[in-house]
């Protein structure tokens, strides 16, 4: 599809045929992506919790590196929607090999000094003396694919943003069934232990990280990624660091707050950060489907703000919302209801990870429904260019709420501090990001009416 035909596309389809059209794919994607890497957690806590906890604390790592690609995958994201929708593609290019080789390059000493104090990292991310060595087992693995890893979500945002939503799931959905099929091989035909799952897990994004590259430059209709695009720009950086930050506090702050909740769990056993590890997987995986939506609905925001189609944004922003409360809210449901069952599926011989699971679970279902609406908020800041608004909603969940709450209340009220924190760190991030979009959407109002007159 050429250029012109997606300005088209971007900024007369229908909002509610368009968003469901680029969201499907995203959904899709990172389904996918949440289920390899519950399938990790499954196939691994078939060794035993102290592995199934490794894996827990190994996530805080890989919170980093989605926060080194999805800061600048989002921020050029962001920013190519804007101009596309302006019909600058040149700036376009540039934005997306800035991000790209940036991303690559701050992945690449990630791996290097991983690797370095690989013990002493462990330790940091919250590992006890029997968890360690199956957090060193995996984790070094997944240092290495660290740098090409990084670059996967910048090309899959590039992708996103451009409104080609399907390569983008090619690329993700070949590597996540690649895993899915690799790890029980690594892990056990093998007998590989928890090093396989890593392995497995390594060569699957690495499959991803050439389809997305080959998507993006050898595919007619879109922005090229190559290094004769490559433009040092500290205006640049800047701009996309603008828009990239708020996905920056939300994934490193997730990697520093799995790392606290790992520190705070270990008084009460490996059994406790299994538990919770397990919990975040599926979390996780129910958020996913919420994230996929609000990605097919970010380069529409930005095409049609750059096009000074303020209606369409309104528009868009409340049929996203509405949707995602209906979606979560079933999640929720569902999820409240077969906790214990959904943990057994795991961990069905430990008794202790399914009792204290299931009580985290379903609080965190309990309020799953209003954490549609921060994600949709925060997207909407983000792809309108509100950086720290975007920064200050991001860093709500799991910063300036979750920090204390789970930093004080394991104190006070022991391990029901652990199960209800992310909770009550959810519901008051809700009520920020209320009063934070509240004069966005006025401000969207009044441009509209202004455009109306003229």
């Amino acid at each position: 599809m050429e250029q012109n035909e997606k300005f088209v596309m971007m900024t007369e389809t229908p909002i509610h045929v368009l968003i469901p059209k680029l969201a499907v794919p995203t959904i899709i994607s990172m389904l996918i992506t949440s289920i390899y890497n519950m399938a990790d957690t499954f196939f691994v806590s078939q060794i035993g919790t102290s592995a199934a906890a490794a894996v827990g604390v190994i996530f805080s790592l890989m919170a980093i590196i989605q926060a080194i690609g999805f800061t600048f995958g989002m921020g050029c994201g962001s920013f190519i929607s804007r101009s596309l929708g302006k019909k600058d593609v040149k700036s376009a290019e540039q934005a997306g090999a800035l991000a790209f080789f940036t991303a690559l390059t701050m992945g690449l000493l990630l791996a290097l000094f991983g690797l370095l104090f690989i013990d002493k990292l462990v330790i940091f991310l919250g590992a006890t003396e029997t968890i360690a060595p199956y957090a060193k087992d995996y984790g070094k693995y997944i240092l290495i694919g660290a740098p090409y890893m990084c670059g996967s979500f910048v090309l899959n945002n590039i992708l996103r943003s451009q409104g080609n939503a399907v390569r983008s799931m090619l690329g993700i959905t070949t590597g996540g069934v690649l895993n899915m099929i690799l790890d029980p091989i690594f892990i056990f035909v093998f007998d590989m232990g928890i090093s396989g799952a890593a392995i497995a897990t390594i060569i699957s994004q690495l499959i991803s990280f050439i389809i997305l590259f080959a998507q993006c430059n050898y595919i007619d209709g879109s922005i090229k990624i190559k290094i004769s695009n490559y433009r040092f720009s500290l205006e640049m950086y800047k701009e996309i660091l603008k828009t990239g930050m708020p996905t920056f506090y939300r994934q490193g702050l997730a990697s520093f707050a799995t790392i606290l909740m790992n520190i705070s769990a270990s008084p009460f056993g490996d059994s406790a950060i299994a538990a919770v590890s397990i919990v975040t997987k599926i979390v996780m995986f129910i958020n996913s489907a919420l994230i996929g939506f609000g990605q097919g609905y970010q380069p529409v925001c930005g095409f049609n703000y750059g096009a000074k189609k303020y209606d369409r944004v309104l528009e868009a922003f409340w049929f996203c919302a509405k949707i995602a409360f209906i979606g979560l809210s079933i999640f929720a449901l569902i999820g409240f209801i077969f906790a214990p069952d959904i943990i057994t599926v795991f961990r069905a011989n430990d008794a202790e990870v399914i009792q204290i699971g299931s009580k985290t679970m379903r609080f965190q279902c309990l309020v799953m429904p209003l954490h549609s609406f921060t994600v949709i908020v925060n997207m909407t800041l983000q792809s309108l260019g509100y950086g720290w608004r975007g920064s200050i909603v991001a860093a709500g969940r799991q910063g300036l709420f979750f920090i204390p709450a789970i930093l004080i209340l394991p104190r006070i009220i022991g391990i029901m501090g652990i199960q209800t924190s992310q909770s009550i760190a959810d519901f008051f991030t809700f009520i920020l990001a209320i009063i934070l979009i509240a004069d966005v959407l006025k401000e969207l109002k009044q441009a509209d009416k202004l455009s109306e007159k003229k």
